[in-house]
Order: structure tokens, then sequence, then C-alpha cells
């Protein structure tokens, strides 16, 4: 196989191909906190009696709302005794369907902050669909989530009077709606100021930090700050300098940082993380590249944390045994040096589908003794099930005709090689026969297997094209994929270079530079994956 080195030119990663926007930094989020009273706890029976919206920047106030709200409805004595607003107070107020528009104006574009927001969202979102407007859409942030997060251990409990009390803030919440936003304020800005020992810089980490500084291992969030928003291979390495596990992403950062996620269910992260020491990050141009870069560098240190690390090895074959006298066919782990065979497949499931659906309509023998030029089946041999039941011819029992079979084959060698319209035709008209019988079941069966037949010859075309191609290129989206071989060796997008040459990789890896740009030499099967990456690539971008 004839590679190069393996280069990149990328002009501006953020241009043509956009894979990933940068979040906003918090200094420069606009955020809206937001609080309401009420008549009641239930947004589908209760009225909004007041609202009070602050929108703040870098720190500062920017523009207020405020304004009581007529609740079309008695204000119960226990609201009136908590906030002071009574039927008097709101009689000549405006009603809630007459302040909409403008809250929506107000709150357009802005970050929207409250204290137990479901509680507020859920009562303005259920005004807005009573009178016939789109619920809110703004990223909403949560000053109890972040509280519990942030200050838990530090207070009897994330009440907002109790916070503002214990933090002694300018503002306190006296249950009027612009005096518990401005304390919502105080509190949203004291707690950014805390988040910033997590890492937390823009509004994606904000938003993600009530689920990540849960995680027992949150401490390790910081490893997470300088990684890129940008495509790249991510490495976790231990204190020794093995590398645990290699991953790729379109958004290195935010794919790292979903690992310390409470929702993060899988065992072996939480094992995984308690080892990692530091992380590293090689960023490529765009995401098809950081797939081939991971494949190579799991290819070469197998990390032990990686699945995928053992995923050429699972490749199969579907192989017609023309060397036996009696061909059958058979699921191996390796291409035949002669034969015809099918696959790469993924899975032995898939590759169990193909023979199942060739041997559903094609009489194939399905024994394994081994029958040479000189066999004779014995007096008694008994004749198999499958082929008493008429689908499958039996040779060990000498039952079976050598031209007939011949037959047979030959059309199956044909399939194997993409001429597949006779078995698809049978396959077809056994399943148009159930579905008219109302078997649907097994209408859906024989479906499924001429769907994996389908799937199978349609990956093997691409790869062989591929793998035959000495140079190919392919475009798409602003970038263009050199291709030999099947292998990538350039990423264009315009006009000026990056090479992973030119990078300075992680020490754990940095001696296998070489041999992770340049796969030369390796079998076909070492590289399948990447062959067959750069198949699903040309497959889209057509």
């Amino acid at each position: 196989m004839r590679v190069k080195h393996l280069s990149f030119t990328v002009k501006d990663v953020n241009k043509g191909w956009s894979f990933t926007a940068e979040s906003t930094p918090l200094s420069q989020v606009t955020f809206c906190v937001v609080d309401l009273e009420t008549t009641g706890s239930s947004s589908a029976y209760g009225g909004i009696t007041e609202i009070g919206a602050v929108k703040y920047k870098g720190g500062e106030e920017v523009s207020r709302l405020s304004t009581l709200i007529n609740p079309g409805q008695s204000i119960p004595a226990n609201i009136v005794m908590l906030t002071g607003i009574s039927d008097s107070m709101v009689a000549d107020a405006p009603r809630i369907e007459d302040v909409l528009e403008t809250f929506q104006d107000f709150v357009e574009g802005t970050v929207l902050v409250a204290h137990n927001a479901r509680f507020d969202v859920g009562f303005l979102n259920a005004a807005l669909q009573r009178h016939g407007y789109d619920v809110l859409s703004n990223v909403v942030v949560d000053t109890v989530t972040l509280a519990r997060r942030l200050v838990r251990s530090e207070v009897p409990n994330c009440k907002l009077s109790t916070l503002a009390s214990h933090f002694n803030f300018p503002h306190q919440p006296i249950h009027r709606a612009m005096d518990d936003v401005l304390a919502t304020g105080d509190l949203l800005h004291y707690l950014i100021e805390r988040a910033a020992s997590f890492g937390v810089h823009d509004i994606d980490d904000l938003v993600s930090l009530p689920s990540l500084s849960a995680h027992p291992e949150s401490q390790k969030l910081q490893m997470t700050e300088d990684l890129p928003r940008t495509a790249g291979v991510y490495l976790f390495v231990d204190r020794a300098g093995e590398v645990l596990y290699v991953g790729k992403a379109s958004n290195v950062r935010s794919r790292v940082r979903s690992y310390f996620s409470t929702g993060e269910s899988r065992k072996k992260v939480g094992s995984l993380l308690k080892l990692v020491h530091s992380i590293h990050c090689i960023e490529t141009p765009d995401p098809v590249t950081a797939e081939v870069y991971e494949l190579r560098i799991i290819r070469r240190l197998r990390p032990r944390y990686n699945y995928a690390g053992t995923r050429s090895e699972k490749y199969c074959y579907v192989r017609l045994t023309t060397d036996e006298e009696w061909p059958r066919l058979v699921i191996a782990k390796t291409a035949p040096p002669k034969g015809v065979a099918l696959g790469p497949m993924r899975t032995k499931g898939m590759a169990r589908d193909i023979v199942d659906a060739i041997e559903s309509v094609l009489p194939l023998r399905r024994c394994t003794v081994r029958m040479g030029r000189n066999y004779v089946a014995p007096v008694d041999a008994p004749v198999c099930s499958a082929a008493r039941l008429g689908l499958a011819q039996c040779p060990c029992s000498g039952s079976a005709d050598a031209d007939s079979y011949a037959g047979v084959v030959d059309i199956v060698a044909r399939t194997l090689r993409g001429e597949s319209d006779h078995v698809v035709e049978l396959l077809t008209a056994r399943m148009t026969n159930h579905s008219r019988e109302e078997r649907f079941e097994e209408a859906a069966f024989v479906r499924d297997r001429i769907d994996a037949l389908h799937t199978a010859l349609h990956r093997q075309t691409q790869a062989d094209a591929l793998r035959h191609k000495d140079s190919y290129e392919v475009h798409g989206h602003g970038v263009t994929y050199r291709i030999e071989n099947g292998i990538l060796v350039e990423t264009i997008c315009d006009d000026t270079s990056w090479t992973p040459s030119s990078v300075e990789l992680p020490k754990a890896i940095g001696h296998l530079r070489e041999s992770i740009q340049t796969p030369t030499g390796e079998p076909d099967t070492a590289v399948l994956d990447e062959v067959m990456c750069l198949a699903r690539l040309v497959e889209t971008l057509r």
C-alpha cells in the first residue's frame, strides 16, 4: 500500500464547514433575572399578580421592567399576607395578555435567570400559551440548582432569603417581584464568581454546571479549562503517563466535560475518571480528520478503556468455501486469499443475517462434514433436517446432485460479488407471499434480510472503490479530503497549511508521531476502520 505522510491544510475551521460555535463568555452575556408574584402555586389555575425583571451585562444593571398585574381572580388571604398585594392594588393594573408582548420583547436575546426557575418560567409559559403566544425559548439558569451545587454545604437551605442573609447581599427578598429580582441578581453574580473555580467562564459551562459539579471527580473539571471548542482528539492520561482512553469530538471541551455529568451512567467512566491525571488534545481541522486520527492512535496504543480498541479484530466476512468439493457458506475472521467472500462486516450478527438471507432461498448444504473428491456417503448416513424440509441439499448423505449443486454455488458466488438480483428477487417473492398471507412478522424478517444484503454489498463496493484508487478527492462543506488507497492523506480547507508534524503531540504519544501519520505497510485489516470511515464520508457527500 502506497501512503504518503498525512498532512492538513486549513484556513479557518470556523468557516466553511462550521462544526461548533464558541460559547459566549459570561462577561458578554445579557442575563434577565425574573421573578413573579402569583395567586397560588399552580400555573394551570393561578394568576400572575406582579412581574419584575432586570437585565444585567458584565455585572452591571442594563434596564428594568416592573408592573403589577390584574390576575382576573381574587387574591387569597394567605397570599395577601405573604406579598402585601391585595385586590384593590391590582384593580386598575393591566391584564397579563396586555403585558406579554412587552415582556417577550424585553427578554428577547437574553439568558433568563430565576430562583426556582421551573415555577416562574412555568407560569409565564402557561400564560403565553393561553393567549396564543409561543413559549419562551431562552436559555434558562436556575440559581437554586447552582446554589445547591456550589454552596449547599455552607447554608442551612437554599432559599433565596437564607442565601441573601448568609452572604450579606445588598438586597434582601421580601416576596415582592423587584426586591426578589435584585436579591437573585446578587446571588447570580456571587455564584458566577464561585463557579470560576470549576473552570466556568462561559454560558454553556454555567448551564451545565449543576449536573457537573455534583460528580465525585468534579475537582478534576479544572483540567478541561484550556481544552478547545473545536474538533480534535482527546486523551485521558494517568499519573504514570499511560494513555487510558482516546476519543474524538467536534467540540472537544464540551465532550470531555460531559464525562463529569451526573447523567453519565456508564460504569467504566467512573473508574476512568478516578485514574485520570491529565487530559491532552490534538486539534484537527474537522471531525472526520479527528475520527481518522483517533482510530490510528487507538490502533497503536490500544488504551485499556477503549472498547473500540479491538474493533478491527471483530470484523468478519461471509465466505463461500470454494476450496471444498461441496462449497458452503461460513463466517470467517479474515478474507480468504482465494475464493469468494463478502465483507468486512462489523459484527457476526450482520454476517449471520447475510448467510440466513442466502440460505433461505438457495439450497446450499449446511452441514460441516469435510468431503473431498473421493468422498463416499455411508450407507446409513441420515439426511439432515434442512434437506428433509427442502431448504438445503445434503451431499454428506449422498442425496445431492453435483450438477444441480454447482448451479447453486455459481449463483451464490455471483451474489457475493455483487450480482444479487436473483437472490433479491427470490427473497422479495417470499416477503410478498408472507404479506399476502398476513404473516407480517415473517415478512418483516425477510425484509430485514434483504436490507442487510444490500447494505453489506454497498459497503463492500464503497470500501473496494477507495482501496483500489491511488488518488481520490472528495469535497463537501468547504472541505476537501484527499484519499490514497483508502487512507486519508490530506484535509484541505482553503490555503493555510496545518500539519501534525508541526504540532507538539502529548508526551505519551510523541514517540508515535510517524506511525500515526503514516500507516504504511500495515495489513488491510489494520486500517479497515479508517477505510470504512472514509467510505461513509464519501457516501454522505455524494
